[in-house]
């Protein structure tokens, strides 16, 4: 970490443990018995805005934007650090506007918006006002190669019309969610990697049918959810496109590279709870007359998880920098590298955790079950282990 991110980095610190975990605990106090499932409570909306509006005051916002216009002017690698503590809180992203899929969003706006599209979505994004989702992810085909996308958008007049079907799309349940990134297809000719384009779709659009929520474990995820849309000649002007028609994997690599590495970052301060609790509970249970952690293999599970939090943490702060120094593009080796190991591991981790709580451990005394749900998931968010798996072994057959 460089010598100027470090008072920010123990600021952030300070700030969950002094300000966002006493909110969380209230915050879902208020949510226990909200009417509807798919809204936030009065309190709860207050809870989260006093946490926003003293990070706001302290300077603890929008840490994840590189351009310091915008956001903290963070190196990709000083960021990685915030991001870690960010993971071990479930509402300190939020309470800092650092959020998935919003922070990948912003950065696209940020990026390539033009003036218009920023001053409409970008500044309220970047003030924490509303939420946003990104919809790429289709039932109906194998949507990890993006080239197969099939959601159409056909240009009529000054209008798009927008036709498909996405699932999968994580936040677009929240009430404050009020625009959609896109992916559609756009064309049917030429290149097929310039057949795409990312069209911004308000999420009050006549014809924007969300249908409801897919659930992960069989949880909902509300109220922001992970929602199953249709579009249902969907009309927005033609001006929605971002950047320019047929340049949707262009805007897939300003987007993924840093979103995978906030990803693992805030991944690996889960897998640091998980280690926490699963010391916590060996030492505090006695069976078959000694500590817990002392029985079985227990100790060397304990050992194994530190080890690997620790290379989890070094390839990733390695990634990150690459990112800094190479490029998004040509850093993109490092950054699958880390998107295929990190999740993977800890999901093991958290598992053994699991595994010495007893029965605890797949209960809602613990957050344990929900850390497993929500890392599992990521494995495959953002592209499944197999794409990722395919790209460093494709280049690493290249160095042959």
């Amino acid at each position: 970490m460089s010598e100027g991110a470090r008072p920010l980095f123990d600021a952030v610190k300070a700030f969950i443990r002094d300000v966002v975990d006493p909110m969380a605990e209230q915050f879902h106090r208020a949510g226990e018995n909200r009417p509807d499932r798919w809204s936030y409570t009065d309190e709860q909306l207050a809870l989260l805005d006093g946490a926003k509006q003293k990070a706001r005051a302290a300077g603890l916002w929008n840490f994840f934007l590189p351009n310091a216009e915008t956001g903290e002017g963070l190196s990709n690698l000083d960021y990685a650090y915030i991001a870690a503590e960010l993971g071990k809180s479930p509402l300190a992203s939020q309470s800092l506007n650092c959020s998935a899929p919003d922070t990948g969003n912003m950065e696209v706006l940020e990026r390539v918006g033009t003036p218009e599209q920023k001053k409409q979505w970008l500044e309220p994004l970047l003030e924490g006002r509303i939420r946003s989702a990104y919809a790429m992810t289709e039932p109906n085909v194998a949507s990890s190669d993006a080239k197969n996308i099939s959601t159409s958008a056909v240009l009529d007049g000054d209008e798009w019309v927008i036709n498909g079907e996405k699932f999968y799309i994580s936040g677009a349940g929240d009430p404050r969610c009020k625009i959609l990134i896109t992916m559609v297809r756009t064309s049917q000719d030429g290149p097929v990697s310039q057949q795409q384009s990312q069209i911004l779709i308000p999420t009050d659009t006549a014809g924007v049918e969300i249908v409801g929520p897919m659930l992960v474990f069989g949880q909902d995820h509300a109220p922001g959810g992970h929602m199953h849309i249709r579009f249902n000649d969907v009309r927005v002007p033609k001006e929605n496109v971002l950047l320019g028609v047929g340049r949707g994997f262009e805007i897939s690599q300003v987007r993924l590279g840093p979103g995978r590495i906030h990803h693992c970052m805030r991944t690996i301060g889960k897998a640091e709870v998980a280690l926490d609790l699963m010391v916590r509970r060996g030492n505090s249970r006695t069976a078959f007359g000694q500590p817990l952690i002392k029985l079985g293999k227990n100790m060397e599970v304990v050992s194994r998880a530190r080890i690997e939090i620790e290379a989890m943490r070094l390839m990733v702060l390695k990634a990150a920098k690459a990112m800094d120094v190479l490029g998004n593009r040509e850093a993109r080796v490092w950054v699958s590298m880390v998107k295929a190991m990190v999740p993977e591991k800890t999901c093991r981790i958290i598992d053994q955790a699991i595994q010495i709580h007893g029965a605890a451990g797949i209960s809602q005394w613990t957050p344990l079950a929900e850390l497993y749900q929500d890392v599992r998931h990521l494995r495959f968010a953002d592209g499944p282990d197999e794409v990722h798996h395919m790209v460093v072994g494709r280049n690493e057959i290249a160095l042959h």
